[in-house]
């Protein structure tokens, strides 16, 4: 066995290990050294105060991506601006010096980039970001894109028709927001946030402003904030330094600042003074949960190599707190059904200590006296040397696996990296700077150290604001606020003990199985992969990549599932692959799991479905023996503790209480049960009653009899492994898997969709919101390109919705459609479409869905639209072939629709194919007007 661990390290391993070796000659950094800024990037600034980032990177290939960052959000609002920040940001992509109103969108649609998913924008109290991932494959659109960022900075038109037009959209978002959730925030926010200004500030801001504004507000926000010495520039890709420093002068050095510019200032937060409870209820509350909110202290800075070993010190405690609060909800009557706590940024500048939970049947007094109590655990003793030692080893492993990937991580990650730094300061010397860095400080860092400082960061006896949130109905007494807070401070006066130390072994399985063997192997030249049969029958694909350093992904599939099963058995096996999850195996829980395998990088889930039953899992290079066993265990020796099960299931039934409370739950619980005529067999919201069915012998039978047998299986391996060196694993734990006789096809469960047009109406929740369900389904023989033109085809309807119900009609913030085509277990495809609107404009938004449906059916796509979507296939199809996650699941595709495994390469060559007459079929094919469902949301009346 230890040869074979030994073999089994990546070329990335010892890549590492070598780096090790030199980083061991260098001298621990001084730690009141400022932090610097590593080779990886260039950062620069104009002489007009922007600041820009390059750095190069070929992951994904022939992509740029681009952003621009504004210091500039809702916080800087005057009285009569409120929510124009986030407005600001809707009039980018309407208009500005060099493209016209919805020209923006349509080209970049054109080359890939799609609206929402690709091209996009957020703003906050302090910060709005510009997301423009580009192609790099013609020198004009890397040009363009450049062109973009300098209008969104200082060319957008304004023009007042645009303004008004986009008001719709705006206030169609904010009402999308409104609900249970935006009714607490208005409530609690004031508090959390001491009656800042930024409790004043939301983004979305006031609905009466958006509506009514002069069109000068806006203009004057834009002229006053977006200046070049607020902004910053990124450009992470496949790119010339040299090049992307050129473009970013020729666009942004000419940008002036304001002659007088009005002075950029930060909100400050006021302390807290004495301590307060909210109650807050409503009967639309999902779950009952309480929150501990600490005083508000200022975030320190990142700027010296002191302050970044006092955030691996931070770090640590924080991971052994976050174990110790999950070891609670693993008992048989845990304080609550999740819990946690630590320190938390809650805006620019500022962190607080918090503890919250989820509340289970015992209510508020026993969460927060478990929260509490834990973390004066904490703080009274600290933790001991092996807790400390595995969060070390954690921490280590995840520096290793980021610092083996640093030249195969997507440009998007380090983008988000230079905004961060350019907002917050974060520093960013780069992973190989940091992983030498943590290999230098992290030993250095003491058990006392750790506990002094998570003794530092627990609060004590100091003021707090406890926070419940529950559900209002019948029958449910709620706390009073008085009563949190004095329930809080009694649980910090209360005895705790120290926790006991437990001893837990160093290797998941010190003693193999009886290996098997490998009896055939067969290679395919054409896409790169080993097929091996074994002595026990079951299939093993092997698809050795470069994509990624430190990746190896499996996958397992077998048709089946509970299909098999009769209808009183279908809410057990719902639930079967769930629980027998979470009671881990062999003699180990979950939590104990994570103790044992600290310092690798593993995970791996079984599954029990309708029509198949899977495992799946995901490690490191050098931890692939790790995760062979866990799946190995997983089948052959799951773990049962009655004490895990009844914590689940009363959690499970507890949340289930109020499942059905948010309008948005009873509606699609409404569309599930129509559309499949209330069919026992298909999954919907849970009700509390449900989980009497379940009993913890019958939950493991029912897993047992699929998975405790790996007849038929075929497995699937993906990432950067030896053939070689893998080879002998898999005879230990994939050809040593027992193949007990059991049945290994699906049966078609008799489950089919309604007939003919149904049409139904829900009421449901206060607010004046509407969502609009349809739903069109039918059969079909299936094919590989029927799929595609039905994927086409609900491609192309949500670029017209978009066009229509968002652009024209102002309708619409988000919505569309999504279809499906499968094979098993018959023939068959669905369109669903959800579109939320206002309820007075339901008419109208199917109005006009329908007269894009018929539009199509008569007159086909445009072939503009039709490019538009192939440009995003293929854009998206190239990037994915250099992706082990893209090969896992088109393996595993071909597998599941008995496609040839070789056809995934000719993917591209398909998609040009596509035609508009083929599209035009489609539409009349699949969109049945005489057989759909309509479920329509409304306000109760």
């Amino acid at each position: 066995m230890k040869l074979i661990t030994l073999r089994i390290l990546s070329g990335a391993a010892i890549l590492a290990c070598s780096f090790l070796a030199q980083a061991d000659d260098l001298p621990p950094p001084q730690l009141s050294d400022p932090i610097p800024v590593g080779p990886q990037v260039k950062v620069g600034k104009l002489a007009n105060g922007l600041t820009y980032y390059i750095q190069q990177n070929g992951r994904p290939e022939k992509k740029l991506e681009l952003r621009l960052v504004v210091k500039a959000g809702s916080i800087l609002e005057d009285e009569d601006q409120q929510g124009l920040a986030h407005f600001t940001e809707h009039m980018a992509f309407n208009g500005s010096t060099h493209f016209k109103r919805n020209e923006l969108v349509s080209y970049l649609q054109s080359i890939g980039v799609k609206f929402g998913a690709d091209l996009n924008a957020y703003t906050s109290f302090d910060e709005t970001v510009y997301i423009l991932p580009i192609p790099t494959d013609k020198q004009e659109t890397v040009d363009k894109g450049f062109q973009v960022l300098e209008d969104w900075a200082h060319g957008l038109s304004f023009n007042d028709a645009d303004i008004d037009s986009e008001r719709g959209i705006v206030l169609e978002e904010l009402r999308l927001g409104k609900g249970v959730d935006d009714r607490m925030n208005k409530v609690v926010l004031p508090k959390v946030l001491n009656g800042s200004r930024y409790a004043q500030r939301m983004p979305i801001g006031k609905e009466d402003i958006i509506k009514g504004f002069k069109y000068d507000a806006i203009k004057r926000f834009y002229r006053d904030w977006y200046r070049p010495d607020l902004m910053a520039v990124v450009v992470v890709g496949d790119i010339e330094p040299a090049a992307a420093q050129r473009l970013i002068e020729q666009h942004f050095a000419h940008l002036k600042n304001p002659a007088h510019p009005r002075p950029r200032t930060y909100a400050t937060i006021p302390e807290r003074q004495d301590s307060e409870g909210i109650v807050f209820t409503d009967k639309e509350v999902s779950a009952n949960t309480v929150y501990i909110r600490y005083p508000i202290q200022i975030l320190p800075e990142e700027r010296t190599f002191g302050d970044y070993r006092q955030k691996l010190v931070e770090n640590l405690y924080s991971f052994i707190l976050s174990q110790r609060m999950f070891e609670l909800t693993q008992q048989a009557n845990p304080p609550f059904l999740q819990g946690g706590s630590g320190m938390n940024k809650i805006v620019r500048g500022y962190r607080s200590y918090g503890a919250g939970a989820v509340l289970g049947k015992g209510g508020v007094t026993p969460a927060i006296n478990a929260l509490v109590q834990e973390d004066q655990r904490a703080r009274q003793y600290g933790f001991s040397a092996s807790e400390v030692e595995r969060a070390k080893k954690g921490m280590l492993r995840n520096y290793e696996r980021m610092y083996n990937e640093r030249e195969k991580s997507d440009s998007g990650g380090y983008a988000a990296e230079y905004i961060r730094n350019f907002l917050e300061n974060e520093s960013i010397p780069g992973i190989a700077a940091e992983y030498r860095y943590v290999n230098q400080l992290l030993p250095s860092i003491s058990v006392d150290e750790v506990n002094a400082a998570v003794r530092a960061a627990i609060p004590d006896n100091q003021s707090k604001l406890v926070i419940y949130s529950g559900i209002d109905k019948p029958g449910i007494v709620q706390p009073e606020a008085d009563d949190l807070v004095s329930t809080a401070s009694a649980a910090e006066k209360i005895t705790v003990k120290p926790m006991e130390d437990k001893v837990y072994a160093t290797q998941l399985m010190p003693n193999p199985p009886k290996a098997g063997s490998i009896v055939s192997e067969k290679f395919n030249a054409r896409i790169g992969t080993t097929e091996l049969t074994l002595s026990n029958g079951v299939k093993v694909v092997l698809k050795p990549t470069d994509f990624n350093n430190d990746q190896v992904i499996l996958g397992g599939l077998r048709y089946g599932g509970w299909s098999l099963l009769p209808d009183s058995d279908v809410f057990a096996a719902q639930y079967a692959s769930s629980i027998v999850g979470q009671m881990g195996v062999l003699n180990y829980t979950p939590n104990d799991l994570v103790k044992v395998l600290a310092g690798k990088s593993v995970s791996s889930t079984a599954n029990v479905s309708s029509l198949n039953e899977s495992v799946g899992g995901v490690s490191g290079s050098s931890d692939v023996e790790a995760m062979l066993q866990l799946v190995y265990l997983q089948m052959t020796q799951p773990r049962k503790d009655a004490a895990i099960y009844t914590a689940y299931v009363d959690r499970q039934r507890e949340l289930a209480q109020n499942n059905l409370a948010r309008p948005e739950s009873v509606f699609y619980d409404t569309v599930t049960a129509t559309l499949y005529n209330n069919s026992p067999r298909v999954l919907r919201a849970a009700r509390p009653a449900d989980f009497d069915q379940l009993g913890l012998d019958r939950v493991l039978d029912i897993y047992n009899s699929r998975l405790s047998s790996a007849r038929d299986f075929t497995f699937f391996i993906v990432g950067s492994f030896d053939v070689q060196k893998i080879k002998p694993l898999i005879a230990n734990y994939i050809a040593s898997l027992p193949v007990g006789e059991i049945p290994v096809a699906f049966k078609d469960e008799g489950v089919r969709p309604i007939k003919g047009v149904v049409k139904k109406e829900v009421h449901a929740g206060s607010e004046p919101k509407s969502t609009i369900s349809l739903s069109f389904t039918g059969e079909v023989e299936y094919s590989r390109a029927a799929r595609m033109r039905l994927q086409a085809l609900v491609e192309v309807m949500n670029i017209k919705l978009i066009e229509t119900l968002r652009e024209k009609m102002g309708a619409m913030y988000s919505g569309g459609m999504s279809g499906s085509m499968s094979r098993i277990p018959y023939g068959n495809y669905t369109i669903n479409a959800n579109l939320p609107c206002a309820p007075e404009n339901v008419d109208k938004v199917l109005a006009a869905t329908f007269a894009e449906i018929e539009k199509l059916k008569r007159d086909g796509v445009d072939e503009a639209d039709l490019n538009k979507v192939k440009a995003s296939w293929i854009k998206g199809y190239r990037k994915g072939l250099r992706e082990n996650g893209y090969w896992m699941a088109s393996l595993q595709n071909a597998f599941f629709n008995n496609n040839n495994p070789e056809d995934i390469l000719a993917y591209e060559s398909r998609v040009n194919a596509l035609t508009t007459a083929d599209l035009k079929e489609a539409a009349q094919r699949y969109f049945d007007t005489n057989n759909y469902l309509q479920v329509v949301l409304y306000p109760e009346k």
